[in-house]
Protein backbone atom coordinates (compact mmCIF):
# COMPACT_ATOMS: atom_id res chain seq x y z
CA UNK A 1 0.00 0.00 0.00
CA UNK A 2 0.77 3.68 -0.60
CA UNK A 3 1.83 6.29 -2.85
CA UNK A 4 2.56 4.49 -6.02
CA UNK A 5 5.85 7.05 -6.92
CA UNK A 6 7.50 5.95 -3.69
CA UNK A 7 5.79 2.38 -3.35
CA UNK A 8 5.40 0.83 0.28
CA UNK A 9 2.10 -0.11 -1.85
CA UNK A 10 3.04 0.00 -5.26
CA UNK A 11 6.50 1.13 -7.51
CA UNK A 12 10.07 0.81 -7.17
CA UNK A 13 12.33 3.69 -5.51
CA UNK A 14 15.08 3.28 -7.77
CA UNK A 15 12.54 4.65 -10.76
CA UNK A 16 10.37 7.18 -8.82
CA UNK A 17 10.73 9.73 -6.90
CA UNK A 18 7.61 11.95 -5.87
CA UNK A 19 7.43 15.67 -5.17
CA UNK A 20 4.80 16.69 -2.88
CA UNK A 21 4.08 19.99 -3.40
CA UNK A 22 0.19 20.55 -4.75
CA UNK A 23 -0.55 22.74 -7.83
CA UNK A 24 -4.36 22.88 -6.53
CA UNK A 25 -5.98 22.05 -3.17
CA UNK A 26 -6.50 17.98 -3.88
CA UNK A 27 -10.62 17.90 -4.94
CA UNK A 28 -10.82 21.42 -4.93
CA UNK A 29 -12.58 22.81 -8.10
CA UNK A 30 -11.57 26.56 -8.61
CA UNK A 31 -14.30 27.51 -10.65
CA UNK A 32 -13.54 29.77 -13.59
CA UNK A 33 -14.09 30.83 -17.50
CA UNK A 34 -15.88 29.41 -20.12
CA UNK A 35 -14.97 26.41 -22.05
CA UNK A 36 -14.16 28.17 -25.19
CA UNK A 37 -11.63 30.82 -22.51
CA UNK A 38 -10.08 27.38 -21.13
CA UNK A 39 -6.49 26.83 -22.09
CA UNK A 40 -5.95 23.84 -24.54
CA UNK A 41 -2.94 21.74 -25.46
CA UNK A 42 -2.10 20.26 -28.87
CA UNK A 43 0.21 17.00 -28.43
CA UNK A 44 1.59 15.09 -31.50
CA UNK A 45 3.66 12.32 -31.54
CA UNK A 46 6.54 12.72 -34.18
CA UNK A 47 7.36 10.63 -36.63
CA UNK A 48 11.47 9.77 -35.45
CA UNK A 49 9.87 8.04 -32.66
CA UNK A 50 6.86 6.17 -33.67
CA UNK A 51 6.07 4.93 -37.18
CA UNK A 52 2.96 3.10 -36.42
CA UNK A 53 -0.46 4.13 -35.25
CA UNK A 54 -0.11 4.40 -31.44
CA UNK A 55 -3.22 3.31 -28.81
CA UNK A 56 -2.68 4.11 -25.49
CA UNK A 57 -3.17 6.62 -22.23
CA UNK A 58 -2.30 10.07 -23.43
CA UNK A 59 -1.44 12.05 -19.59
CA UNK A 60 -0.24 15.47 -19.79
CA UNK A 61 1.77 16.65 -16.41
CA UNK A 62 1.96 19.84 -15.51
CA UNK A 63 4.13 20.81 -12.55
CA UNK A 64 5.01 24.15 -11.20
CA UNK A 65 8.89 23.13 -11.35
CA UNK A 66 10.90 21.59 -14.01
CA UNK A 67 12.99 19.14 -11.27
CA UNK A 68 12.44 16.34 -10.85
CA UNK A 69 10.80 15.87 -14.45
CA UNK A 70 7.20 16.59 -14.29
CA UNK A 71 6.31 12.52 -15.48
CA UNK A 72 8.41 11.56 -11.91
CA UNK A 73 5.92 14.23 -10.10
CA UNK A 74 2.84 12.17 -10.72
CA UNK A 75 0.92 11.45 -7.58
CA UNK A 76 -2.03 11.80 -5.77
CA UNK A 77 0.04 14.47 -4.04
CA UNK A 78 1.85 15.42 -6.72
CA UNK A 79 1.56 17.41 -9.88
CA UNK A 80 -1.72 18.13 -12.15
CA UNK A 81 -2.59 15.44 -14.86
CA UNK A 82 -5.17 15.91 -17.68
CA UNK A 83 -5.92 13.14 -20.13
CA UNK A 84 -7.11 10.99 -22.87
CA UNK A 85 -7.40 7.84 -24.40
CA UNK A 86 -5.79 7.10 -28.00
CA UNK A 87 -7.10 4.73 -30.47
CA UNK A 88 -4.70 3.88 -33.68
CA UNK A 89 -3.50 7.82 -33.62
CA UNK A 90 -0.74 8.13 -36.38
CA UNK A 91 2.04 10.01 -36.12
CA UNK A 92 1.86 13.80 -36.62
CA UNK A 93 -1.78 13.90 -35.85
CA UNK A 94 -2.80 16.16 -33.22
CA UNK A 95 -4.63 14.67 -30.28
CA UNK A 96 -6.22 17.84 -27.81
CA UNK A 97 -6.29 18.21 -24.31
CA UNK A 98 -9.08 20.30 -23.45
CA UNK A 99 -12.45 20.57 -20.97
CA UNK A 100 -13.68 17.66 -22.16
CA UNK A 101 -10.36 15.84 -20.85
CA UNK A 102 -10.89 14.37 -17.47
CA UNK A 103 -8.17 15.96 -15.25
CA UNK A 104 -6.76 15.60 -11.63
CA UNK A 105 -7.03 17.51 -9.19
CA UNK A 106 -9.69 19.33 -11.09
CA UNK A 107 -10.38 20.09 -14.38
CA UNK A 108 -8.50 22.18 -16.89
CA UNK A 109 -10.55 25.24 -16.62
CA UNK A 110 -9.69 25.00 -13.20
CA UNK A 111 -6.04 25.74 -13.96
CA UNK A 112 -4.88 29.14 -12.89
CA UNK A 113 -2.84 31.48 -15.42
CA UNK A 114 0.70 31.42 -14.62
CA UNK A 115 4.04 29.37 -15.86
CA UNK A 116 3.88 25.68 -15.49
CA UNK A 117 6.91 22.80 -16.55
CA UNK A 118 4.93 20.43 -18.78
CA UNK A 119 5.24 17.15 -20.04
CA UNK A 120 3.19 15.04 -22.24
CA UNK A 121 3.73 10.67 -21.70
CA UNK A 122 1.80 8.34 -23.77
CA UNK A 123 1.13 4.88 -21.81
CA UNK A 124 1.60 2.24 -24.87
CA UNK A 125 -1.11 -0.27 -25.21
CA UNK A 126 -0.51 -3.48 -26.54
CA UNK A 127 -3.53 -5.57 -28.34
CA UNK A 128 -3.60 -9.34 -26.48
CA UNK A 129 -5.88 -12.19 -27.16
CA UNK A 130 -6.78 -14.03 -23.73
CA UNK A 131 -7.25 -17.82 -22.76
CA UNK A 132 -11.24 -16.12 -22.03
CA UNK A 133 -11.71 -15.27 -25.41
CA UNK A 134 -11.23 -11.41 -24.72
CA UNK A 135 -9.00 -9.34 -26.89
CA UNK A 136 -8.06 -6.32 -25.03
CA UNK A 137 -5.49 -3.28 -24.93
CA UNK A 138 -3.19 -3.43 -22.08
CA UNK A 139 0.22 -2.04 -21.46
CA UNK A 140 2.31 -4.80 -21.19
CA UNK A 141 6.39 -5.55 -20.98
CA UNK A 142 8.36 -8.64 -19.61
CA UNK A 143 7.74 -8.69 -16.32
CA UNK A 144 9.83 -6.58 -14.85
CA UNK A 145 8.31 -3.63 -12.30
CA UNK A 146 8.05 -0.54 -14.45
CA UNK A 147 5.78 2.47 -13.68
CA UNK A 148 4.26 4.29 -16.90
CA UNK A 149 6.84 6.74 -16.57
CA UNK A 150 9.97 4.54 -16.85
CA UNK A 151 7.65 1.33 -19.24
CA UNK A 152 10.69 0.77 -21.79
CA UNK A 153 8.67 1.52 -25.04
CA UNK A 154 6.83 4.18 -23.68
CA UNK A 155 6.53 7.95 -25.59
CA UNK A 156 7.26 11.19 -23.74
CA UNK A 157 7.97 14.98 -24.18
CA UNK A 158 11.03 17.08 -23.19
CA UNK A 159 9.84 18.98 -20.71
CA UNK A 160 8.95 22.53 -21.38
CA UNK A 161 8.42 25.69 -19.65
CA UNK A 162 4.81 27.42 -20.73
CA UNK A 163 2.87 30.22 -20.38
CA UNK A 164 -0.68 28.57 -19.58
CA UNK A 165 -3.28 31.63 -20.27
CA UNK A 166 -7.31 31.38 -20.76
CA UNK A 167 -8.14 30.59 -24.29
CA UNK A 168 -4.20 29.84 -25.38
CA UNK A 169 -3.08 26.71 -27.03
CA UNK A 170 0.03 24.97 -26.18
CA UNK A 171 1.70 22.55 -28.78
CA UNK A 172 3.86 19.85 -27.42
CA UNK A 173 5.58 17.15 -29.62
CA UNK A 174 6.45 13.98 -28.13
CA UNK A 175 10.24 13.79 -29.14
CA UNK A 176 11.17 10.53 -26.97
CA UNK A 177 11.24 6.61 -26.79
CA UNK A 178 11.67 5.29 -23.15
CA UNK A 179 14.54 3.13 -23.36
CA UNK A 180 14.91 -0.28 -22.00
CA UNK A 181 16.53 -0.73 -18.52
CA UNK A 182 19.62 -2.13 -18.67
CA UNK A 183 19.39 -6.03 -17.05
CA UNK A 184 21.04 -6.14 -13.38
CA UNK A 185 24.05 -7.88 -13.19
CA UNK A 186 24.89 -10.91 -11.25
CA UNK A 187 27.50 -10.58 -8.22
CA UNK A 188 29.31 -13.14 -5.92
CA UNK A 189 26.37 -12.50 -3.79
CA UNK A 190 23.01 -11.38 -5.70
CA UNK A 191 22.04 -13.64 -9.07
CA UNK A 192 19.12 -12.81 -11.08
CA UNK A 193 16.79 -15.19 -13.35
CA UNK A 194 14.12 -14.55 -15.94
CA UNK A 195 11.59 -17.57 -15.84
CA UNK A 196 8.86 -17.82 -18.98
CA UNK A 197 5.62 -19.20 -17.31
CA UNK A 198 3.79 -21.58 -19.29
CA UNK A 199 0.38 -21.18 -17.45
CA UNK A 200 0.85 -17.63 -17.76
CA UNK A 201 2.10 -17.62 -21.50
CA UNK A 202 -0.88 -19.65 -22.65
CA UNK A 203 -3.55 -17.09 -20.93
CA UNK A 204 -2.02 -13.84 -22.19
CA UNK A 205 -1.63 -15.76 -25.85
CA UNK A 206 1.91 -14.40 -25.48
CA UNK A 207 4.97 -15.38 -23.54
CA UNK A 208 4.73 -13.86 -20.02
CA UNK A 209 7.93 -13.47 -17.78
CA UNK A 210 8.47 -13.55 -13.94
CA UNK A 211 11.40 -12.59 -12.12
CA UNK A 212 13.46 -13.92 -9.24
CA UNK A 213 16.24 -11.93 -7.08
CA UNK A 214 18.17 -14.08 -5.37
CA UNK A 215 20.67 -13.30 -2.00
CA UNK A 216 22.77 -16.32 -1.65
CA UNK A 217 24.42 -17.06 1.92
CA UNK A 218 28.52 -17.12 2.85
CA UNK A 219 30.04 -20.44 1.73
CA UNK A 220 27.42 -21.20 -1.06
CA UNK A 221 30.07 -21.19 -3.65
CA UNK A 222 32.22 -23.29 -2.43
CA UNK A 223 29.81 -25.60 0.03
CA UNK A 224 27.69 -27.51 -2.94
CA UNK A 225 27.27 -29.93 -1.08
CA UNK A 226 24.80 -28.50 0.65
CA UNK A 227 20.81 -27.18 0.42
CA UNK A 228 19.37 -24.06 2.20
CA UNK A 229 16.09 -23.36 3.16
CA UNK A 230 14.90 -19.95 1.64
CA UNK A 231 13.18 -17.15 2.88
CA UNK A 232 10.28 -15.71 0.12
CA UNK A 233 10.63 -11.95 0.19
CA UNK A 234 7.59 -11.09 -1.40
CA UNK A 235 6.35 -7.07 -2.51
CA UNK A 236 7.29 -4.55 -4.67
CA UNK A 237 8.41 -1.91 -2.31
CA UNK A 238 12.30 -1.23 -2.41
CA UNK A 239 14.87 -2.67 -3.51
CA UNK A 240 16.80 -4.67 -0.83
CA UNK A 241 19.83 -2.90 0.58
CA UNK A 242 23.16 -4.98 0.51
CA UNK A 243 26.65 -3.91 -0.58
CA UNK A 244 30.26 -5.17 0.16
CA UNK A 245 31.39 -1.36 0.17
CA UNK A 246 30.76 0.46 3.05
CA UNK A 247 31.03 3.62 0.26
CA UNK A 248 28.21 2.87 -2.18
CA UNK A 249 24.62 3.66 -1.45
CA UNK A 250 22.95 0.39 -2.58
CA UNK A 251 23.35 -2.66 -4.88
CA UNK A 252 20.15 -4.05 -6.53
CA UNK A 253 19.12 -7.05 -4.82
CA UNK A 254 16.61 -8.64 -3.24
CA UNK A 255 13.35 -6.53 -2.63
CA UNK A 256 12.34 -6.24 1.19
CA UNK A 257 10.43 -3.97 2.48
CA UNK A 258 11.64 -3.83 6.18
CA UNK A 259 15.29 -2.97 6.00
CA UNK A 260 15.45 0.85 6.34
CA UNK A 261 16.95 0.24 9.29
CA UNK A 262 20.08 -1.05 8.19
CA UNK A 263 22.15 0.22 5.74
CA UNK A 264 23.44 -2.13 2.87
CA UNK A 265 26.79 -2.33 4.44
CA UNK A 266 25.71 -3.16 7.59
CA UNK A 267 23.20 -6.05 6.14
CA UNK A 268 26.16 -7.12 4.52
CA UNK A 269 28.51 -6.95 7.55
CA UNK A 270 25.45 -9.11 8.96
CA UNK A 271 24.90 -11.43 6.33
CA UNK A 272 28.25 -12.30 5.59
CA UNK A 273 28.96 -13.18 8.83
CA UNK A 274 30.42 -16.74 9.70
CA UNK A 275 28.03 -16.73 12.81
CA UNK A 276 25.34 -15.75 10.60
CA UNK A 277 21.93 -18.53 9.54
CA UNK A 278 22.76 -19.97 5.81
CA UNK A 279 19.68 -19.41 3.79
CA UNK A 280 18.70 -18.01 0.64
CA UNK A 281 16.19 -14.85 0.30
CA UNK A 282 14.56 -14.71 -3.18
CA UNK A 283 12.17 -12.14 -4.11
CA UNK A 284 10.04 -12.16 -7.03
CA UNK A 285 8.92 -9.51 -9.98
CA UNK A 286 5.98 -10.15 -11.34
CA UNK A 287 4.13 -7.13 -13.40
CA UNK A 288 0.93 -7.54 -14.48
CA UNK A 289 -0.94 -5.35 -17.15
CA UNK A 290 -2.65 -3.58 -14.08
CA UNK A 291 -0.05 -3.37 -11.69
CA UNK A 292 3.66 -3.64 -10.67
CA UNK A 293 2.92 -6.93 -8.79
CA UNK A 294 0.54 -9.78 -9.25
CA UNK A 295 -0.26 -10.97 -6.13
CA UNK A 296 0.34 -14.28 -6.03
CA UNK A 297 -2.33 -14.75 -6.59
CA UNK A 298 -4.93 -16.93 -9.42
CA UNK A 299 -7.05 -14.14 -10.78
CA UNK A 300 -9.93 -13.44 -13.56
CA UNK A 301 -7.76 -10.55 -14.89
CA UNK A 302 -4.46 -11.59 -14.37
CA UNK A 303 -4.22 -15.25 -14.40
CA UNK A 304 -2.34 -18.06 -12.48
CA UNK A 305 0.13 -16.09 -11.26
CA UNK A 306 0.03 -18.19 -7.61
CA UNK A 307 0.19 -22.00 -9.27
CA UNK A 308 2.59 -19.67 -11.66
CA UNK A 309 4.79 -19.34 -8.39
CA UNK A 310 4.51 -22.19 -6.87
CA UNK A 311 4.42 -24.76 -9.19
CA UNK A 312 6.70 -23.53 -12.08
CA UNK A 313 8.53 -20.80 -10.65
CA UNK A 314 9.62 -21.92 -7.17
CA UNK A 315 10.35 -25.78 -8.28
CA UNK A 316 12.86 -24.02 -11.14
CA UNK A 317 14.90 -22.43 -8.52
CA UNK A 318 14.55 -25.16 -5.86
CA UNK A 319 16.50 -27.33 -8.60
CA UNK A 320 18.91 -24.62 -9.96
CA UNK A 321 19.53 -22.83 -6.83
CA UNK A 322 20.44 -26.36 -4.59
CA UNK A 323 16.95 -25.32 -2.13
CA UNK A 324 15.62 -27.79 0.39
CA UNK A 325 12.60 -29.19 -1.14
CA UNK A 326 10.33 -29.24 2.03
CA UNK A 327 7.68 -27.31 3.13
CA UNK A 328 9.52 -26.29 6.86
CA UNK A 329 12.43 -24.70 4.74
CA UNK A 330 9.99 -22.67 2.58
CA UNK A 331 8.83 -19.50 4.84
CA UNK A 332 7.50 -16.08 3.22
CA UNK A 333 7.67 -12.56 4.78
CA UNK A 334 5.87 -9.43 2.72
CA UNK A 335 4.94 -5.82 3.77
CA UNK A 336 1.81 -3.85 1.98
CA UNK A 337 1.26 -6.28 -0.94
CA UNK A 338 3.94 -8.76 0.03
CA UNK A 339 1.86 -8.86 3.41
CA UNK A 340 -1.20 -10.05 2.10
CA UNK A 341 0.63 -12.23 -0.60
CA UNK A 342 2.20 -14.28 1.84
CA UNK A 343 -0.75 -14.72 3.82
CA UNK A 344 -3.14 -15.53 0.45
CA UNK A 345 -0.40 -18.54 -0.66
CA UNK A 346 0.28 -19.76 3.08
CA UNK A 347 -3.66 -20.12 2.77
CA UNK A 348 -4.10 -20.92 -0.59
CA UNK A 349 -1.20 -23.40 -0.46
CA UNK A 350 -1.02 -24.28 3.42
CA UNK A 351 0.76 -27.42 2.81
CA UNK A 352 3.33 -26.30 0.45
CA UNK A 353 4.68 -23.36 3.14
CA UNK A 354 6.05 -23.34 6.33
CA UNK A 355 5.17 -20.18 7.70
CA UNK A 356 4.05 -16.34 6.73
CA UNK A 357 5.73 -13.52 8.45
CA UNK A 358 2.62 -11.22 7.49
CA UNK A 359 3.71 -6.93 8.05
CA UNK A 360 0.96 -4.39 7.33
CA UNK A 361 -0.61 -6.67 4.71
CA UNK A 362 -3.03 -4.79 2.06
CA UNK A 363 -6.80 -5.43 3.45
CA UNK A 364 -7.26 -9.28 4.26
CA UNK A 365 -10.54 -8.42 5.51
CA UNK A 366 -13.23 -7.19 3.22
CA UNK A 367 -15.67 -5.46 5.99
CA UNK A 368 -12.75 -2.85 6.61
CA UNK A 369 -11.60 -2.56 2.92
CA UNK A 370 -9.54 -0.01 4.14
CA UNK A 371 -12.53 2.13 5.99
CA UNK A 372 -14.73 1.01 3.44
CA UNK A 373 -16.99 -2.11 4.05
CA UNK A 374 -17.84 -3.07 0.66
CA UNK A 375 -20.35 -5.76 1.95
CA UNK A 376 -22.65 -2.82 3.57
CA UNK A 377 -21.76 0.24 2.50
CA UNK A 378 -23.50 1.88 -0.77
CA UNK A 379 -20.69 4.23 -1.24
CA UNK A 380 -16.91 4.09 -0.80
CA UNK A 381 -16.41 8.04 -1.12
CA UNK A 382 -19.00 9.31 1.76
CA UNK A 383 -19.87 8.26 5.38
CA UNK A 384 -23.14 9.34 5.95
CA UNK A 385 -24.06 11.33 9.09
CA UNK A 386 -27.55 11.34 9.96
CA UNK A 387 -30.34 12.19 7.49
CA UNK A 388 -28.91 14.64 5.79
CA UNK A 389 -25.30 14.93 6.14
CA UNK A 390 -22.38 13.00 4.86
CA UNK A 391 -18.29 13.34 5.61
CA UNK A 392 -15.18 12.57 3.12
CA UNK A 393 -13.61 8.95 3.55
CA UNK A 394 -10.41 8.90 4.22
CA UNK A 395 -7.49 6.57 1.94
CA UNK A 396 -4.34 7.99 3.70
CA UNK A 397 -3.75 9.74 6.82
CA UNK A 398 -0.27 10.83 8.93
CA UNK A 399 0.68 9.34 12.51
CA UNK A 400 -0.88 12.11 13.84
CA UNK A 401 -4.17 10.97 11.95
CA UNK A 402 -4.13 14.04 9.75
CA UNK A 403 -5.99 12.88 6.73
CA UNK A 404 -3.55 13.11 3.35
CA UNK A 405 -5.60 11.74 0.92
CA UNK A 406 -9.93 10.48 0.58
CA UNK A 407 -11.07 7.74 -1.82
CA UNK A 408 -12.75 10.09 -3.83
CA UNK A 409 -9.33 12.04 -4.59
CA UNK A 410 -7.40 8.48 -5.14
CA UNK A 411 -10.31 7.71 -7.68
CA UNK A 412 -10.62 10.20 -9.63
CA UNK A 413 -6.48 10.13 -9.93
CA UNK A 414 -6.50 7.01 -10.92
CA UNK A 415 -9.58 7.70 -13.87
CA UNK A 416 -7.02 9.72 -15.27
CA UNK A 417 -4.01 7.88 -15.05
CA UNK A 418 -6.20 5.13 -16.79
CA UNK A 419 -9.90 4.15 -17.97
CA UNK A 420 -11.14 0.29 -17.59
CA UNK A 421 -8.81 -0.33 -14.24
CA UNK A 422 -5.76 0.39 -16.26
CA UNK A 423 -4.04 3.11 -13.67
CA UNK A 424 -1.20 0.97 -12.82
CA UNK A 425 -2.03 2.22 -9.39
CA UNK A 426 -3.82 0.73 -6.26
CA UNK A 427 -7.64 0.38 -6.72
CA UNK A 428 -6.78 -1.31 -9.82
CA UNK A 429 -4.48 -3.55 -8.81
CA UNK A 430 -7.12 -4.97 -6.43
CA UNK A 431 -9.90 -5.48 -8.99
CA UNK A 432 -7.37 -6.70 -11.39
CA UNK A 433 -6.48 -9.26 -8.49
CA UNK A 434 -9.63 -9.89 -6.89
CA UNK A 435 -12.43 -8.94 -9.04
CA UNK A 436 -14.29 -10.45 -11.72
CA UNK A 437 -14.05 -9.57 -15.65
CA UNK A 438 -16.32 -7.18 -17.32
CA UNK A 439 -18.34 -7.69 -20.56
CA UNK A 440 -15.48 -5.94 -22.13
CA UNK A 441 -13.06 -8.06 -20.69
CA UNK A 442 -11.44 -5.42 -18.39
CA UNK A 443 -11.44 -5.48 -14.26
CA UNK A 444 -14.92 -4.62 -13.33
CA UNK A 445 -14.54 -2.02 -11.11
CA UNK A 446 -16.02 -2.44 -7.52
CA UNK A 447 -17.10 0.89 -7.33
CA UNK A 448 -17.19 4.36 -9.58
CA UNK A 449 -14.13 5.81 -9.81
CA UNK A 450 -16.50 9.47 -10.42
CA UNK A 451 -19.20 8.87 -8.16
CA UNK A 452 -18.15 5.86 -5.41
CA UNK A 453 -21.34 3.66 -6.25
CA UNK A 454 -19.95 -0.12 -4.68
CA UNK A 455 -21.27 -2.65 -7.28
CA UNK A 456 -22.36 -5.14 -4.60
CA UNK A 457 -22.01 -7.95 -7.40
CA UNK A 458 -18.48 -7.27 -7.30
CA UNK A 459 -18.21 -7.28 -3.79
CA UNK A 460 -19.92 -10.83 -3.64
CA UNK A 461 -17.67 -12.08 -5.99
CA UNK A 462 -14.81 -10.76 -4.25
CA UNK A 463 -15.95 -13.08 -1.13
CA UNK A 464 -17.22 -16.24 -2.51
CA UNK A 465 -13.59 -16.42 -4.77
CA UNK A 466 -11.91 -16.14 -1.31
CA UNK A 467 -10.57 -13.23 -1.48
CA UNK A 468 -11.41 -11.60 1.43
CA UNK A 469 -8.70 -13.58 3.81
CA UNK A 470 -10.18 -13.64 6.78
CA UNK A 471 -13.41 -14.93 5.49
CA UNK A 472 -11.90 -17.41 3.12
CA UNK A 473 -9.99 -18.39 6.42
CA UNK A 474 -13.05 -18.84 8.35
CA UNK A 475 -15.24 -20.30 5.87
CA UNK A 476 -12.44 -23.21 5.27
CA UNK A 477 -11.64 -23.25 9.26
CA UNK A 478 -11.67 -27.06 9.59
CA UNK A 479 -9.56 -28.13 7.09
CA UNK A 480 -6.98 -25.14 7.24
CA UNK A 481 -6.52 -24.55 11.14
CA UNK A 482 -4.55 -28.15 11.56
CA UNK A 483 -2.50 -27.10 8.78
CA UNK A 484 -1.79 -23.54 9.64
CA UNK A 485 -0.04 -24.47 13.33
CA UNK A 486 2.68 -22.23 14.06
CA UNK A 487 2.51 -20.31 10.70
CA UNK A 488 1.08 -17.44 10.92
CA UNK A 489 2.76 -14.72 12.38
CA UNK A 490 1.16 -10.75 12.09
CA UNK A 491 2.69 -7.23 12.64
CA UNK A 492 0.72 -3.86 11.88
CA UNK A 493 1.42 -0.69 13.49
CA UNK A 494 -1.63 1.05 15.28
CA UNK A 495 -1.66 4.06 13.46
CA UNK A 496 -0.99 2.64 9.81
CA UNK A 497 -1.42 5.30 7.40
CA UNK A 498 -3.73 3.29 4.82
CA UNK A 499 -5.43 2.32 7.82
CA UNK A 500 -4.64 -1.87 7.09
CA UNK A 501 -4.30 -2.08 10.93
CA UNK A 502 -8.03 -2.27 11.26
CA UNK A 503 -8.64 -5.30 8.83
CA UNK A 504 -5.89 -7.40 11.31
CA UNK A 505 -7.45 -6.49 14.57
CA UNK A 506 -10.22 -8.45 12.71
CA UNK A 507 -8.24 -11.08 11.55
CA UNK A 508 -7.27 -11.56 14.86
CA UNK A 509 -10.72 -11.18 16.36
CA UNK A 510 -11.28 -14.36 14.19
CA UNK A 511 -7.92 -16.12 15.46
CA UNK A 512 -8.77 -15.83 18.93
CA UNK A 513 -12.66 -17.32 18.65
CA UNK A 514 -11.25 -20.59 16.57
CA UNK A 515 -12.03 -24.01 18.38
CA UNK A 516 -11.00 -27.28 16.63
CA UNK A 517 -8.15 -26.21 16.27
CA UNK A 518 -7.54 -23.08 18.55
CA UNK A 519 -5.47 -20.81 16.05
CA UNK A 520 -1.84 -20.21 17.44
CA UNK A 521 -1.40 -17.26 14.92
CA UNK A 522 0.61 -14.33 16.55
CA UNK A 523 -0.09 -10.43 16.45
CA UNK A 524 2.40 -7.75 17.07
CA UNK A 525 1.44 -3.86 16.95
CA UNK A 526 3.46 -0.85 17.14
CA UNK A 527 2.53 1.34 19.70
CA UNK A 528 2.13 4.50 19.74
CA UNK A 529 1.54 6.50 16.55
CA UNK A 530 3.12 3.60 14.19
CA UNK A 531 2.80 4.06 10.26
CA UNK A 532 2.93 1.89 7.59
CA UNK A 533 6.95 1.59 7.75
CA UNK A 534 6.83 0.37 10.73
CA UNK A 535 8.53 -3.17 11.50
CA UNK A 536 9.08 -5.11 15.24
CA UNK A 537 12.84 -5.37 14.35
CA UNK A 538 15.72 -5.37 11.59
CA UNK A 539 15.43 -8.08 8.38
CA UNK A 540 18.94 -9.17 9.79
CA UNK A 541 17.05 -10.35 13.22
CA UNK A 542 13.73 -11.62 10.78
CA UNK A 543 16.39 -13.81 9.01
CA UNK A 544 17.44 -15.28 12.33
CA UNK A 545 13.81 -15.86 13.77
CA UNK A 546 12.82 -17.83 10.09
CA UNK A 547 16.15 -19.78 10.28
CA UNK A 548 14.75 -20.78 14.22
CA UNK A 549 11.84 -21.48 12.73
CA UNK A 550 13.18 -24.10 10.41
CA UNK A 551 15.28 -25.75 13.28
CA UNK A 552 12.52 -26.01 14.92
CA UNK A 553 11.08 -27.85 12.44
CA UNK A 554 13.31 -30.19 10.90
CA UNK A 555 15.91 -28.75 9.63
CA UNK A 556 16.94 -31.70 7.58
CA UNK A 557 20.63 -30.34 5.29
Amino acid sequence: MGDSAIYDCRMPIRTIQTALACILPCGALLGGDAAAQAPRFEVVVSSEVRSEPVTGRLILVVAKTREPEPRYQVSPSGAAMFAVDLDQVAAGRISTIDTTSLGYPGGLADLPEGKYWVQAVVNVYHRVSRADGHTIWVPFNDGRQAPFQVAEGNLLSTPMEVQVTRGGITRITIDQVVPRESDPVDTEWVKHFKIRSPRLSAFWGRPVFLHATALLPRGYATETGRRYPTIYTLGHSVPFSFTTDSTRVRERGVISPVTGVETGFDFYQAWSADSFPRMVAISFEQQTPYFPDGYSVNSANNGPYGDAIVEEVIPFLEDTLRLLKAPHARLMEGASTGGWSALGLQLRYPDFFGGAWVLQPDPIDFRRYQLVNIYDDANAFTIPLGAFGSAERPFRRSVEGQVVWTVRQLSRFEEVLGTRGRSGYQLGAWEANYGPVGADGYPRPLWSRLTGVIDKEVAAYMKAEGYDLREYAERNWASLGPRLAGKLHFFSGDMDDFYLNLAVYRFEDFAKATKDPASDAAFSYGRPMKGHSWHAFPWAELVRRMDAHVTQNGRSH
